[in-house]
């Protein structure tokens, strides 16, 4: 602990003995020096050799002169690596965060600040949900979304209707109720339940609650195969109708006869941009997607829930719907025309499938590898319980396109998670570093400085953080310090329990958090409120 000395004594002290100068004192100007990193601040501008000294939470001094190390507590040597803001993901599932509250899988990927509530899901009651985290200690900061999905669950259930007015009132009074309590915005998953079943003006009624609160709108679109133009038009129609910023989130293009699309898709952002909406877009840098089993199946099936879709499976006629509506998607949408391109992931009632995909399954039972057996097979993994896939129906270059664009940000979509937990998607454990090694130092896809950008500033502005995602002197200490040579994602569809290599130092409010590659869980992050961060 350190004791403020008053200036009355030091004067003393310096009177009779001359030679105790400020660097010859105990109590040292920093906490931490991190000295001869290349800096990349998150702003966009170029990258400079630099020191970044730090006390306490906050960044103190960025000096391209040498700073004395003897006047630090600790020094970080970053000579040959890039010394950059934490890594800001808006998408994030935080789900498990309760049971896995040091947030390994994403700290050491260099994230340090995380929004959950994504694709509709976000926590009620809201504030009891906050206050919860709050009292765990969390190892990287966090805010939350309200999800649409959770709001309509709450006040109709999973029926297949439009609201009433007074349902519709109660839905507006909760988003409300979330932006006062700190949401930062509100998320919709208009793919999944209940949310497929809204109709636009109720989706444009709740979202400009949010965005008279400051808040934004971020959608997993409706539709990201067959209907992917439509979906995006109904987001951007959201945005300017509800007058608030928009994210298309996890945008990406699905099933084979939609690959290429993203030309359409990002002329139709810049269009809207260019009109006055306020639109961007985040990204994991993945050909697969991963969810629900179920989202194989056509939504009007699953009106109701589970126990609903297997009564309809008892009537012959309405069988015959749906299995054809599941093999239709198995060829057209997610399922990439190929069982084997659907590879479960989670799957508690046989563990033994778990990296396993569809075509195995349909082996193991002596199945021809065909869309109308993969459809049985998704019936029937419901009828045990359900299952969560990885889907690989995206296409590379629709992959490098999207990244490309400038108002692109890089969020993963991932679920915290720890090895052993199920077969994730490795960008549960890869996402930040992924794009830094492969698609940054490998294919040249964007530059570094520009990687660095949509990690940090940009996600950070659309969050609307206050004094995080860029290093400046007064901002909170939030800092990676990574290789460019070696940073790389080792996380594999295959394998994908594996940390990533070259995220060699993260701080969180100035804790160190990754030493020289090693995990601390230290619990330095906070729960960040809108307006109240």
């Amino acid at each position: 602990m350190r004791f403020a000395v008053p200036t009355l004594i030091l004067t003393i002290l310096e009177l009779f003995y001359p030679s105790l100068t400020l660097g010859q004192r105990t109590t040292n100007d920093w906490d931490l020096l991190i000295r001869s990193g290349t800096v990349i601040d998150g702003s966009g501008g170029l990258a400079f050799r630099a020191d970044v000294a730090i006390q306490g939470d906050r960044i103190v001094a960025i000096s391209e002169a040498s700073l004395d190390p003897d006047r630090a507590d600790r020094v970080i040597d970053a000579t040959d690596m890039v010394v950059s803001p934490g890594f800001v993901d808006l998408h994030t599932h935080l789900d498990p965060l309760l049971r896995l509250p040091g947030s390994e899988s994403h700290v050491r990927q260099g994230v340090t600040t995380a929004l959950g509530g994504p694709d509709g899901g976000g926590p009620w009651p809201f504030k009891a949900h906050l206050e919860a985290v709050e009292e765990m200690s969390i190892g990287m900061n966090v805010g939350f979304l309200i999800g649409h999905n959770t709001i309509r669950r709450t006040v109709m259930g999973l029926e297949n209707r439009a609201p009433t007015p007074s349902e519709l009132n109660r839905m507006k009074d909760m988003v409300a109720q979330a932006m006062e309590e700190g949401a930062w915005g509100i998320s919709t998953g208009l793919k999944y339940l209940p949310g497929t079943f809204s109709e636009l003006e109720e989706v444009i009624a709740l979202a400009e609650v949010a965005g008279r609160e400051g808040g934004f709108y971020t959608s997993h679109l409706r539709e990201e195969g067959l209907g992917l133009l439509d979906g995006v038009s109904e987001a951007l129609e959201i945005g300017k109708r509800a007058e608030l910023p928009i994210i298309l989130t996890h945008h990406k293009v699905v099933g084979q006869p939609m690959w290429g699309s993203s030309t359409r898709t990002l002329a139709m952002v810049d269009s809207a941009r260019e009109a006055g909406t306020d639109a961007m877009i985040d990204q994991y840098p993945y050909t697969a997607s991963y969810t629900g089993i179920g989202i194989l199946i056509p939504a009007w099936a699953m009106a109701g829930g589970n126990a609903a879709l297997l009564t309809r499976m008892n009537d012959p006629a309405l069988a015959d719907s749906i299995l054809k509506g599941i093999a239709f998607n198995i060829v057209n949408d997610r399922g990439g025309n190929d069982l084997r391109r659907v590879q479960l992931a989670l799957v508690g009632w046989d563990r033994t499938l778990e990296g396993k995909t569809l075509h195995d399954w349909a082996r193991r039972e002596g199945l021809a590898s065909t869309p109308e057996t993969g459809a049985r097979l998704v019936i029937e993994a419901i009828r045990r319980g359900g299952a969560s896939a990885i889907f690989h129906a995206m296409s590379e270059e629709d992959v490098e396109r999207i990244m490309a664009h400038p108002f692109t940000m890089i969020a993963s979509d991932g679920r915290l998670t720890q090895p052993g937990d199920g077969h994730p998607h490795p960008r549960w454990y890869g996402t930040f570093p992924r794009v830094l090694g492969h698609y940054v130092r490998d294919r040249k896809i964007i530059s570094i400085v520009e990687a660095v950008r949509k990690m940090t500033a940009l996600p950070a502005e659309r969050l609307g953080l206050n004094m995080r995602g860029q290093l400046r002197e007064g901002w909170f200490a939030d800092i990676v310090v990574f290789d460019p040579v070696s940073v790389a994602d080792q996380a594999t569809f295959e394998e994908p329990h594996q940390y990533p290599v070259g995220i060699n130092w993260v701080l969180v409010n100035g804790e160190i958090t990754v030493e020289e590659g090693t995990f601390r869980d230290v619990r330095a992050g906070r729960v960040l409120r809108r307006h109240l961060h």
